[in-house]
């Protein structure tokens, strides 16, 4: 049992700037329980978000309050997706032999930058036209059930990092606690079809960079989450899912 509650509390710790879950006790053991919560802690960033959404929206325009969400979106998970999602677009411009080596680079090249100021541009932009705040919950839990199902199903191809603890220790019955509840979700907010979408994003992801990398990193795991948001939030928006 205290494997589980210190799993969850490495989960919050990576997943979010959250300080009171701040440890780094990557001890054996604990790492597959704290994949088991990725989604879990999807959904609590998610019912903070809307909370904050439903307790200013009689005060603050609401184009403005989706901007205001967008930045706390962004504060709440301390930009690691984005990170991730930045390193893997730099690889992407790079000769398929050096990709690898580019996305380990700490600094950001000038593609990573230029897609990734897009990419945020059009985040908060959906947002502030965005609507029905009450299901980021679930939008953010299929986004990191995404990097779930990643994690135990395709390949890990870096040699190190938090990555290689988690591929390792990930088992089956956890993965499965993970997809449960994560249905029990969907089932309540009535959206098969979000979650239909979600493992679709999934599919093209996984199907690309197995074919370019032959699996996958820990900034890829980042850019997938990403990704999984943006769409199923346009999905929504436009009424498609």
């Amino acid at each position: 049992m205290r494997d589980i509650f210190k799993g969850f509390a490495l989960a919050m710790s990576m997943l979010t700037t959250v300080p009171f879950f701040k440890i780094h006790d990557f001890y054996k053991g604990i790492n597959g329980y704290a994949v088991m919560f990725y989604p879990l802690v999807g959904a609590v960033l998610g019912a903070v978000l809307w909370g904050v959404y439903s307790v200013l929206s009689p005060y603050v325009a609401l184009t403005h309050l989706g901007v205001i969400i967008f930045a706390l979106w962004v504060l709440l998970t301390g930009a690691l997706h984005l990170d991730g999602f930045s390193d893997t677009v730099d690889g992407l411009y790079a000769p398929k032999a050096r990709a690898l080596e580019v996305m380990k680079d700490s600094h950001v090249g000038g593609m990573g930058m230029i897609i990734s100021v897009s990419f945020l541009i059009l985040k908060a932009s959906t947002l502030a036209h965005f609507q029905a705040f009450y299901i980021l919950p679930l939008v953010l839990l299929l986004s990191r059930l995404n990097a779930v199902l990643a994690i135990y199903f395709y390949p890990y191809i870096s040699q190190n990092g938090m990555g290689t603890l988690a591929k390792a220790e990930l088992t089956k019955p956890q993965m499965l606690i993970a997809l449960f509840y994560s249905i029990l979700a969907v089932l309540f907010y009535n959206k098969l079809l979000l979650l239909v979408s979600a493992l679709l994003v999934l599919f093209v992801i996984k199907s690309f960079f197995i074919k370019r990398y032959g699996g996958f990193t820990g900034d890829i795991y980042g850019f997938t989450i990403e990704v999984s948001e943006l769409i199923l939030l346009n999905l929504l928006l436009f009424g498609l899912a």
